[in-house]
């Protein structure tokens, strides 16, 4: 019953008192999760006469006696009693007769609530409510979603750049580097660029086995290799080169980076993502001077055109050498990118900046780019939601994971919509 206050889940015929006054709710209140009445501060029109006070909300009108609050002056400021079953009537302690409206809920809204939250055999507890659900509830819910996950990112980027003392190319360079873990090895590659700065591997980007050497040392990549792979050639030289620099600026390797390789393609391991890296600072890192002008998602894809040759031309790791390609990131994964990077980058930049062209460059950028095809945007649009683009995929993805997964169904306009036509019988009871 406090749910049905709190988000007027009532049916309008319903308010009106127990005496026969129409009654309008102005304002709700504020639920009070603490002692006193259960709502405070709220605002109602009984007939001519306007309200402001609190209000009590019991199953049976005759708990206001079973609970005492007929003599506990703390009870006097209520000014409506909200009740499901209309029992008795009420007064406060100087016998002034409290105004109350009977406003049932149907017996069974807790199993209705139950049924859709604590359904665990089902991917979503809604899905057979969704198609009886007008679709501009969904569309309005799945755009303020998609500022909400876009905005959330651009907080974290704008977090890094504090505390990277303001430096926006090094922010860039650790954010790349945390998509570059694609979810599974997100961790180890931030802690990884964390520990290797940028602005160091520049004054070497002149020798990519020295940046490779870099950044695979302090992933601790070059330790324990078989003996054939160690006295590989250019191994040596990336062991000798990382010892180098190692030495050079006082250097010490994260610990416990815990990379996940396991039931992984090949293309995914972290290897070729990392000489991905160390070949985008050879080149001179345009992310970091050219992100910033990005219009089109053409110039977004160019950022992160690598190709790699040499060792890591023909190999996914350092035991393997089954000629993958030399293009080191797949179209879907530049897609990635350019959500994960530039487009929180180009937002976090234009808020803090006093930008607001580049934060709606942002958007922009997002809604022109294709949806995401995995199973947390599956799990929607299976259910018949339409995913034209990457900004209703990322606001499908903030969905399942901010409100479907932790089951706070309350909390989405689509559970609310749910409950709120099921929440109140049309039948007041009323027991005179």
């Amino acid at each position: 019953m406090q749910y049905v206050w709190q988000h007027r889940l009532w049916l309008p015929e319903d308010m009106t008192a127990v005496d026969g006054r129409r009654i309008d709710v102005l304002d709700p209140g504020l639920l009070n999760t603490g002692s006193g009445p259960d709502f405070f501060n709220a605002k109602i029109r009984i007939g001519a006469d306007t309200w402001a006070g609190n209000i009590e909300i019991h199953v049976r009108a005759s708990d206001w006696h079973r609970h005492g609050h007929d003599s506990d002056p703390a009870y006097d400021s209520v000014i409506l009693h909200v009740v499901g079953r209309d029992d008795a009537r009420i007064a406060r302690s100087d016998g002034r007769e409290i105004p109350q409206v009977c406003m049932p809920c149907v017996r069974n809204f807790a199993e209705i609530y139950s049924g859709m939250v604590d359904n665990r055999s089902a991917d979503l507890g809604c899905a057979a409510f969704l198609d009886r659900l007008p679709r501009v509830y969904v569309s309005d819910w799945l755009t303020s979603l998609g500022f909400e996950r876009v905005i959330a990112k651009a907080e974290r980027v704008s977090e890094l750049h504090r505390r990277l003392n303001g430096d926006w190319r090094e922010t860039v360079y650790v954010v790349l580097a945390r998509a570059l873990g694609f979810g599974t090895n997100s961790d180890p590659f931030e802690r990884l660029a964390l520990a290797t700065p940028l602005h160091r591997l520049m004054r070497h980007r002149d020798s990519l086995v020295t940046l490779e050497g870099a950044l695979f040392g302090q992933a601790g990549f070059l330790d324990s290799l078989p003996p054939a792979v160690a006295e590989q050639s250019y191994v040596r030289e990336m062991a000798a080169e990382y010892a180098f620099v190692a030495h050079k600026y006082g250097w010490s390797r994260p610990l416990s980076l815990n990379w996940r390789m396991g039931r992984m393609r090949p293309q995914n391991f972290p290897h070729r993502r990392l000489a991905a890296l160390a070949e985008m600072v050879y080149q001179g890192f345009r992310p970091g001077t050219d992100m910033l002008h990005v219009t089109t998602e053409a110039e977004a894809r160019e950022l992160f055109d690598v190709t790699l040759c040499g060792y890591w031309g023909r190999r996914y790791n350092f035991t393997s050498e089954t000629a993958p390609g030399y293009n080191a990131l797949s179209k879907t994964s530049v897609t990635s990118l350019i959500i994960n990077v530039v487009v929180p980058v180009l937002h976090a930049y234009g808020h803090d900046s006093g930008r607001p062209e580049l934060c709606d460059r942002a958007i922009d950028l997002l809604m022109s780019l294709p949806a995401e095809n995995n199973l947390l945007v599956r799990t929607f649009t299976d259910a018949g939601i339409d995913c034209p683009d990457a900004f209703t995929s990322q606001a499908m993805i903030q969905l399942r994971r901010g409100y479907c997964e932790p089951r706070k169904c309350l909390y989405c306009r689509i559970g609310h919509r749910m409950l709120a036509e099921r929440a109140v019988r049309r039948t007041p009871v009323r027991e005179n």
